[in-house]
């Protein structure tokens, strides 16, 4: 989308904002009001009301906000002195307004937009007029922390949305219903993959044989290929003393995403939210010359950090995960060759996990920030070379870097067309200089490295339940927990069907009987919701015959076959990792 594009729909939808507002107000007169942004999709506002909002009454409020739309009420600009303004949000009740007018730096001008008897603490710009929105929809209502605080009062937060086109509007919610079909919770129980338990608390993930099995694979996959591109595995503990994350920054910074200490010997220990300072101890654990640089560390670690309870969200938000974790150790002059490698094999794993929608926004040095200017300069000099390099889109985000550092953040885009964070590649001055890290140079003396920072699938938590979504379930044969399901006819063929399945293991493929006494259009029907990649049905001519009759999930009935020749195929198969979307 174009910018003006884009600007013209994020003023169109504030301004539905706004009309939505007062929609509310028309039918709730003793609601509160705080805000009401736009977002990437859409819009909401959040309301303090006694009355609870459901999707039952959206249909109410849609009326009301056309009946705005259709009497084309102009958007009217006002400006007043701070004191006027407070007094008017005052005589309207209007609490949470009066504590956002105090956070209006002084100075900056206080302006209202009125649409007819609605009347807001807005900036703006809005639209001329309502009958500008043509397009929108209800969405959700959720509970929201007013300020996102959880001592505060908690408020009704209404989504929706709209657009500048019909057609636009019509796409999106096709959009929506399709990821309701692939919503990874919902996907998770109907495949018996993953649960949480009330007894051991939200966030913290409980993986099931099969979601376990992937997970195996990916892992397997993941180690291999860091070998391959140079990385060596390091192992290092859950938690660690209250002076290692003192002198991480992490207590001073990021406490209150970290649980509570437990005493040991006297001494406090944290459960660990980072791997990166335990990385740094074995790095400060011999001196270093620049003769073994780079250094490549990967750990698959798992970590653990405070996550309110209301942004958790099935695998997408957890409080316990597992980062795809690793850090480069480099010296300048290192630094552009460690970066475009390390774009090559993000790549190279996204490709090979069926994303090939790759796009990256390069963040560059925030106002506040550590480090020298040179070595900014050089970082990010470093990153941008290395998107030009692989030719990969990419935006800049002026001031979007952390402190310590530049940053690239990667984006793919999925089966139905979401975009969803997930590789980064971060530099870090701050760590570096926090914990002394140092090598010796060739001319002898004693230099600061370049630490890097680097997350390809980001956690494999959330990486597996974008995986989910992105198949809908219908994992590649590589993937998939079962890779075959052996359907007898009769319980006679079953001691056939047992010869089959062992000579399937034995070629490391993984497959399962299906003994039920159903009838067999059942038993397919039951593999087909399992999303089971081939099924292999067997009665007397195929047991005499030392075949079997294949049936594939995307392709139907594919006659009948010899075993050695299906087992090539689906060798040949996994050994390719074929990506099919269906």
């Amino acid at each position: 989308m174009k910018q003006d594009d884009r600007s013209e729909l994020e003023t169109m939808r504030h301004s539905a904002a706004h009309i939505m507002a007062a929609a509310v107000c028309r039918l709730f007169p003793e609601v509160q009001l705080d805000i009401g942004p736009s977002t990437e999709d859409g819009f909401y506002y959040d309301f303090l009301l006694e009355h609870r909002l459901t999707p039952e009454d959206f249909e109410q409020i849609e009326a009301e906000m056309q009946r705005i739309v259709e009497a084309d009420i102009p958007f009217e600009r006002r400006e007043l002195p701070r004191a006027e303004a407070e007094a008017l949000l005052k005589e309207k009740g209007q609490k949470f307004k009066v504590e956002r007018l105090a956070d209006i730096p002084e100075g900056e001008k206080i302006s209202f937009y009125h649409c007819g008897e609605f009347m807001d603490l807005c900036r703006g710009p809005h639209v001329e007029s309502t009958g500008r929105i043509k397009s929108f929809k209800l969405l959700s209502v959720a509970g929201s922390y007013y300020r996102g605080i959880e001592t505060n009062p908690m408020l009704q937060r209404l989504y929706a949305t709209a657009f500048l086109h019909p057609k636009e509007l019509r796409s999106y919610l096709q959009l929506l219903e399709e990821a309701k079909k692939r919503d990874h919770r919902k996907l998770g129980r109907e495949l018996d993959l993953f649960s949480t338990s009330e007894q051991i608390g939200p966030g913290l993930v409980l993986w099931h044989p099969k979601a376990a099995r992937i997970r195996s694979i990916i892992e397997e996959f993941w180690r291999k290929e860091h070998f391959r591109y140079g990385y060596e595995m390091i192992y290092t503990p859950h938690l660690g003393q209250a002076r290692l994350w003192e002198t991480s920054g992490h207590l001073g910074f990021y406490r209150e995403s970290m649980y509570a200490p437990m005493k040991i010997d006297g001494n406090e220990y944290f459960i660990k939210p980072m791997n990166c300072p335990f990385h740094i101890q074995i790095y400060n654990s011999g001196r270093r010359s620049y003769r073994e640089l780079p250094i490549r560390w990967a750990e698959l670690g798992t970590v653990y950090r405070y996550e309110k309870a209301g942004v958790l969200h099935g695998l997408l938000r957890v409080r316990g995960f597992t980062q795809d974790d690793a850090h480069i150790i480099c010296t300048p002059e290192q630094v552009e060759d460690e970066i475009k490698e390390t774009m090559r094999f993000a790549i190279r794993m996204w490709h090979t996990f069926g994303f090939k929608n790759i796009t990256a926004y390069l963040a560059t040095r925030p106002e506040k920030s550590v480090g020298d200017e040179e070595r900014w300069e050089k970082a990010t000099a470093s990153l941008e070379a290395a998107l030009q390099s692989e030719k990969i889109p990419y935006e800049k985000d002026p001031g979007g870097g952390a402190f310590y550092g530049p940053k690239i953040d990667m984006k793919v885009k999925d089966a139905i067309g979401r975009e969803w964070q997930v590789s980064t590649i971060q530099f870090d001055f701050n760590l570096p200089e926090r914990f002394d890290m140092i090598y010796v140079g060739d001319d002898g003396q004693e230099h600061r490295p370049y630490m890097i920072h680097r997350a390809l699938l980001g956690s494999i938590e959330r990486f597996f339940g974008i995986l989910i979504e992105h198949y809908a379930g219908a994992f590649p044969l590589w993937l998939a927990p079962e890779q075959v399901r052996i359907l007898p006819l009769t319980e006679n063929q079953t001691e056939y069907a047992c010869a089959v399945e062992k000579q399937l293991r034995e070629a490391d493929l993984r497959v399962t009987v299906d003994r039920r006494q159903e009838k067999v259009g059942a038993k397919i029907r039951q593999a087909q919701m399992d999303k089971i990649p081939y099924m292999l049905i067997v009665g007397p001519k195929e047991a005499e015959a030392g075949q079997v009759a294949l049936r594939c999930r995307r392709q139907g009935d594919q006659g009948a076959v010899e075993i050695p020749t299906l087992i090539q195929r689906l060798q040949e198969e996994v050994a390719e990792r074929k990506t099919h979307l269906e």
